[in-house]
């Protein structure tokens, strides 16, 4: 399963340069970021396959991780640049009752997906 990394930097020049500097060099590839100013302070969610080895990338250049979830990579969306889409797909999930803590798009049209309940995401997406 990926690894959602949630990292909290200063909002300014470099801050967004330095987390892909500290993963490329370590040949850690980034899947999936999303990235948002937000009062002085930079949030970016990472979507990462070893996220043991991310974070210890990271926090050896120093910077620092503040939470870690599993997610789901999903694989790419059929129809994810139709209008509607991602309404009928959240629609679907709140109807099973799974809270969608982050969600964001990765490389190649995927999509990832933190929630309450992974397990049962995997399984809803498997008989969609």
């Amino acid at each position: 399963m990926a690894t959602d990394l949630t990292i909290e930097v200063e909002d300014k020049p470099g801050s967004l340069a330095s987390i892909g500097e500290a993963l490329g060099g370590s040949g850690i590839n980034i899947e999936g970021l999303l990235g948002v100013g937000l009062e002085g302070r930079g949030i970016v969610h990472l979507c990462v396959q070893d996220g043991a080895a991310a974070r210890k990338a990271l926090e050896d250049a120093g910077i620092s991780v503040t939470d870690e979830s599993d997610a789901i990579l999903g694989d790419a969306v059929a129809g994810a640049s139709d209008p509607g889409v991602m309404g009928m797909m959240a629609r679907r999930i709140a109807d099973a009752g799974i809270n969608v803590k982050a969600a964001y798009i990765a490389t190649g049209n995927r999509v990832v997906m933190v929630t309450d309940d992974n397990a049962k995401l995997m399984e809803l997406m498997a008989n969609m």
